[in-house]
C-alpha cells in the first residue's frame, strides 16, 4: 500500500512538474503581432505628414495601429486602416516616426523601421491649386483600382493629392504623381472616386469629376497589382535561378513577395530594406540536376494585406557547369 502511494506521488509530482514547464514555454514564446512593414512618410504641407504602412496579414487579429513621432504615441488608427495624417508640426522641421500593430488582446507588436521626414518650409500662400482634370478609374480584378488624372497647377508647387472615395479621403499621392493604385477593395463592388490637390500650405483644390468602378467578381488580382519586367536566368552552377523584378506601384513599399517554382509554392520572400531600389533581385536555389527546366513565378502582398496577381510565368534551365 505504501509502494502504491509513494508511486502516485511520484506521478502526481512528474505531472506537475510537465504543466510548469508547458507555461513556462508558453510565456516564453513571443506575445503580439508582428511589426508593420513598408512604412513611408511623405510632407502634404508645412505642418503636416501623410503616413503610410502594409497593413498586417489578412488573417492576422489586428485591431488597431499606433503611431510614434520621436518615439512619443501621437495617434491610432482602427485595424482597418493603416494610413493617417499627422498635423500640428513646425515648418522646416524633422520628424522620425514608426508604427506599431496591436491584437485584439491588446498585445503590441514591435515598432516598426524608423522613417525620418522634414516637413515643407511655411509660404504665406492663400491661393489653392487647380482642381485635377481628366480623372479616370479602371478596376484591376476584384480588389483593386487604377486611377490616373492629369496634374493640377499651383503658383508654388503641388505637394501631394488626397484620393476620396465616395467623399472619404482614403489615401494620399506624392505631388509628382498622378496615378496611384488602391487595394482593398471588395469583388463586385461599385466605387466612386475623386481626386484633389494640395500645396505646401495646405491650401485645397476643389474636387476633381467623379470617376465609377466596378470591380470584377471573384477573388483575382488584377494584372496591376503584380511585379513587372520579372526575369528569370540560370545561375553558372547549376543549382540557382537568378530573379530580378520591379514592384508594383501601389504607394507603399512592398516588403514581401511569394515565390512559386514548377507550379508550386516554394518560398516567401521579405524585403524590407531601407533603399529604394528600382528592382529586386533574388537568387533562388532549385537544387535538381543541371540542365533541368524549371518554371517560376511571384507575386506581392499588397498593402490590405492581400496577395496581388502574379506575374507572367517564365521558363528556364538550369546551366550545366562546364569541366
Amino acid at each position: 500500500m505504501r509502494r502504491t502511494v509513494h508511486l502516485a506521488a511520484l506521478l502526481l509530482a512528474a505531472s506537475l512538474a510537465l504543466t510548469a514547464c508547458a507555461a513556462g514555454a508558453r510565456e516564453g514564446r513571443p506575445r503580439g503581432p508582428e511589426a508593420p512593414a513598408g512604412l513611408t512618410v511623405h510632407a502634404g504641407t508645412a505642418t503636416s505628414v501623410h503616413v503610410m504602412w502594409n497593413r498586417a496579414d489578412a488573417g492576422e487579429d489586428i485591431s488597431g495601429y499606433e503611431v510614434y513621432r520621436d518615439g512619443e504615441r501621437v495617434t491610432q488608427v482602427p485595424g482597418e486602416k493603416y494610413m493617417v495624417d499627422v498635423d500640428g508640426l513646425r515648418p522646416s522641421s524633422r520628424y522620425t516616426f514608426t508604427v506599431r500593430a496591436k491584437d485584439g488582446e491588446g498585445n503590441l507588436s514591435p515598432s516598426s523601421r524608423e522613417v525620418t521626414v522634414t516637413t515643407l518650409s511655411d509660404h504665406q500662400d492663400e491661393t489653392p491649386p487647380t482642381r485635377p482634370e481628366g480623372l479616370r478609374a479602371r478596376a484591376d480584378g476584384s480588389r483593386a483600382a487604377t486611377l490616373t488624372w492629369r496634374e493640377a497647377s499651383d503658383d508654388t508647387g503641388v505637394t501631394s493629392y488626397d484620393v476620396l472615395q465616395s467623399g472619404t479621403t482614403i489615401h494620399s499621392v506624392a505631388g509628382d504623381s498622378a496615378t496611384t493604385l488602391i487595394t482593398g477593395l471588395r469583388p463586385g463592388t461599385e466605387y466612386r472616386f475623386t481626386v484633389r490637390a494640395r500645396d505646401a500650405a495646405g491650401n485645397v483644390s476643389p474636387a476633381s469629376a467623379t470617376a465609377t468602378l466596378t470591380t470584377a467578381e471573384g477573388a483575382g488580382g488584377g494584372e496591376n497589382t503584380a511585379p513587372t519586367g520579372f526575369r528569370a536566368v540560370a545561375d553558372g552552377d547549376g543549382q540557382h535561378l537568378e530573379l530580378s523584378w520591379v514592384p508594383p506601384d501601389t504607394g507603399v513599399r512592398t516588403t514581401e513577395y511569394e515565390i512559386h517554382l514548377d507550379g508550386e509554392f516554394a518560398t516567401t520572400l521579405v524585403w524590407d530594406t531601407s533603399a529604394s531600389e528600382e528592382r529586386v533581385t533574388h537568387r533562388l536555389h532549385v537544387g535538381g540536376a543541371p540542365g533541368t527546366r524549371h518554371t517560376v513565378r511571384i507575386r506581392a502582398k499588397l498593402p490590405d494585406g492581400h496577395w496581388g496577381a502574379f506575374t507572367p510565368e517564365r521558363a528556364v534551365t538550369t546551366a550545366t557547369p562546364s569541366g
